[in-house]
């Protein structure tokens, strides 16, 4: 095993992955890393911990619709994929906003 030092919107993280698996994690993290950066700089969501579920989803969904043929995502265009995901966004702004103004 291997450890990597590694920075995701600014915040450090030491990962440790196998030998010869480097690469790949590095360009998963730049890949993550350009996702929540682009939530944030579109300044739709606020919090890391929300950019995250939001750039999770986002790429859960890319995944989902190249992966299977039969999944929820199937015979959808692109432009159909990213309004589900706009949708995914909506709900969950209005399910985390009640729990910010806890604290």
């Amino acid at each position: 095993m291997i450890q990597l030092d590694v920075n995701i919107m600014g915040q450090s993280y030491k990962l440790a992955c196998k030998e010869g698996e480097d690469r790949a994690l590095l360009q998963a993290v730049s890949y993550l890393d350009g996702k929540m950066s682009a939530i944030r700089d579109a300044a739709k969501v606020k919090g890391t911990d929300r950019i995250a579920v939001m750039a999770a989803l986002g790429v859960v969904t890319e995944l989902l619709a190249t992966k299977s043929p039969e999944g929820p995502f199937s015979g959808l265009s692109i432009a159909d994929v990213k309004q589900k995901i706009n949708s995914m966004h909506e709900v969950m702004d209005q399910a985390l906003t009640p729990q910010e103004n806890l604290f």
